[in-house]
Formats: C-alpha cells, structure tokens, sequence
C-alpha cells in the first residue's frame, strides 16, 4: 500500500517542532547557559570558612602527629648510636687484648725455639742432662701451650661475639636513620600543605578574614565558659573536702585525735604541689618563646618538649614524647586536675599542656605560635584526651 503522507519540506514547522538545524542550535544554548550557570559565581568552587579553618586545623595536627613520631624516631637513634659507640669501645678493647695474646704466643714460639722445646723427642732426649730435665721442661711448656691457646681462644670468641652485636647495633642504627629520614620527608609534605593551607586564608577578603576572626573569638569564648564552669566546679569540690575534714576534726572526742586529723594524703600533695609550683615557674617564664617542631628548649620548644623540660626543672624525669608521657603518671579525672599536672588532647595524643588551674593551661600550640596560657578546652571539650600526674 502507498503511503498518503507527504515530505516535509525544509524550513516548515510541524507540531511546535523546529527544525533541526534550530534545534542544535536551541540545545547549544541550553548548554552554553548550563554551563555559565554552573561556573556564574567563581566563589562557589571557593571552600567555606568553616572548611578553610577545619583543612588549617587538621593540618596543623598532622604535623603535630610527625613532629611526636619523629622525636620518638630520633630519641630511639640517639639510644641506639651510644650503644653502638659502647660496642665499637668493646672491639677495640678485645682486639688489643688478642693482639698482646698473639705477640705472647710469639715470643712463647721464639722461646720452644731456642730451648730446643720443638726438636724431636729423640734429639731432646739425647741434649737432655738427666730425665729429670726432659719431664720438667716438656710439663712446663705443656702448660703454657695450653694457657695461650685458652686465651687466644677465648678473645677470638669474644671478638665473633662482639662483631656480630656490632653488626646488629650498626643494621639497628641504619634502619632508625631511615626511619628518621622518612619521618623528616613526612614532615616536609605537612609543612607544604599548611603553607598551601595559609595561602589559602591569605587569599580571603577582609570581610571573610574578620568573619573567620569572629568565629575564632567565639570558639574562645567557649572555651572560656567551660574553663570557668570547670574551675567554678574544682572550688565546690574543694571546699567540700574541707568542710568534711572540719566535721571529722570536730567529730573526735580528745585532744590527742584531733591533733591528727590530717587526712593522709596531704603530705602527699604538699610534695607534689611544690613540686608542681617548679614546674610551673618555669612555664610561665618560657611564655611568648616560640613552637618549634623537635625543639627542648632554652629558646623554643614543642609541646612535649615544654612539659619535659618544665618537669625537669623540678627535678622530676619524664619522657620525651606525648605518647610515652601519658604512660608517666597517675591518670586522674579532668574534674581532678591539679596544678602541674599533664593534660593530654586527641585520640592519637598528639598534644599535651601544663594545667596551671582554673581550666586553664601553658601549652605550645602549633607551628607559628607561641607558649602561652589557655583554656585547656581551646579545641573542644571532646579534644581533651586525659589529665594525668606525674610526680
């Protein structure tokens, strides 16, 4: 059957549809719109505040993280190169001692030599003046033998011995140096992404930098508010301790029991809060100096590296690093806290602070800050990890 339906000519219009060439061009369009649209405020691919605060903060903790594993690394390779140097000593000492063993043993050759010790039995026999002769130079030389070849035995086992510890020692040393110089490049890629990071916030507006300072002085004065809902509760505590001990002192019934009706901890605390005030003194003397990944101290320090040092001012050793410092003391509730006494930050414990009271703390925060005093809830209560005592 033919068909009834007529060709379309170009240029004609049917059921509202242009033709194809129109069409193209009308999709073009859309398109071209589209993605106009999508690109039309160039501030949409700009990260928020809160994002460029959030990206800074975490990478500051990440190179907190590397500086605590790069102070293990390089306190475990200053370990492990003494005890190298203790081994080389050791190998130097039993080399000359086998040495002095070998010229002995020299001169004991010499000496068989010219005494005739080493000639046949038959041409001893024969020079000998009396069998007397023969039976005690043979016994003594016997016995010097055997003596020299002990010693010589011995230091050569010692030297396998000792060789093989150095060897070890050296390997261990090598491995550690690696380790150090992997931690260092690690470090390196950090310090990279905070200075892209920072590039980042000196790209914002004035209008974007004084919102991000006003999100900045409301996080610290939360963290202020907590500082002082936890002091505010450190005083209630404190002074229901001392009207129980009022009560207990009241409640004997002789002169002789409430002369002792101190509890017995205090002796205790009186030890630790003096020398707690030490370390104190010398934390707030090292306020304003700056933070310095790995530095000790006199004119920069870390955060691990202030409360060391800030101890042992006080006469009382700690670990270099958070993460064996929290293991150096008695861990007490935050509720708890006394002056001194370490507060710990992050599940990974990547921060630690001195309290000095009152929810507060010197701490050295991060890399282009400096030591200061601060609310211990600076980053959230959530971002506090541990409080513990170590004296």
């Amino acid at each position: 059957m033919a068909s009834h339906r007529k060709s379309r000519t170009p240029g004609t219009r049917v059921a509202g549809i242009r033709t194809p060439a129109l069409a193209t061009a009308a999709l073009t369009s859309v398109a071209l719109l589209s993605q106009t649209a999508n690109a039309a405020p160039s501030d949409d691919d700009k990260p928020s505040l809160e994002e460029v605060e959030k990206k800074v903060g975490d990478l500051y903790r990440q190179a907190e993280s590397a500086t605590e594993k790069y102070n293990a690394a390089k306190e475990k390779t200053t370990k492990q190169r003494k005890r190298v140097d203790t081994l080389l000593d050791d190998v130097a000492k039993r080399t000359q001692k086998l040495n002095d063993a070998r010229e002995e043993l020299g001169s004991f050759a010499a000496a068989q030599y010219r005494t005739g010790a080493g000639v046949p039995d038959t041409a001893t026999f024969l020079l000998a003046d009396t069998p007397q002769d023969i039976f005690d130079q043979r016994q003594v030389m016997d016995r010097m033998t055997g003596r020299q070849k002990e010693a010589v035995d011995d230091y050569v086992t010692q030297q396998s011995e000792t060789m093989k510890k150095r060897q070890e020692a050296t390997k261990s040393l090598e491995t550690l140096t690696e380790s150090q110089g992997d931690l260092k490049k690690a470090k390196a890629t950090v310090q990279k992404k905070l200075t892209d990071a920072r590039e980042l916030m000196s790209k914002l507006t004035a209008e974007e930098k004084a919102r991000l300072a006003a999100i900045e002085k409301k996080k610290q004065e939360e963290a202020a508010r907590k500082a002082a809902e936890l002091a505010r509760q450190q005083a209630e505590q404190q002074q229901a301790q001392e009207e129980a001990a009022q009560q207990q002192s009241g409640g004997t019934g002789t002169s002789e029991s409430s002369g002792s009706t101190t509890p017995p901890s205090t002796s205790t605390d009186s030890s630790y809060s003096t020398k707690a005030e030490k370390a104190l003194a010398f934390a707030r003397a090292q306020i304003g100096k700056p933070y310095v990944w790995g530095a000790t101290g006199p004119g920069s320090y870390d955060c691990s590296g202030l409360t060391q040092a800030a101890w042992k001012a006080a006469g009382v050793t700690i670990p270099r690093t958070t993460y064996d410092q929290v293991d150096a003391g008695t861990t007490v509730p935050v509720s708890q806290a006394q002056p001194g006494d370490l507060v710990f930050f992050y599940d990974d414990i990547t921060h630690v602070g001195i309290y000095i009271g009152n929810g507060m703390m010197i701490h050295a925060p991060k890399p282009g800050t400096y030591v200061r005093d601060e609310s211990i809830f600076y980053d959230g209560e959530s971002s506090v990890h541990s409080v513990v005592r170590p004296a």
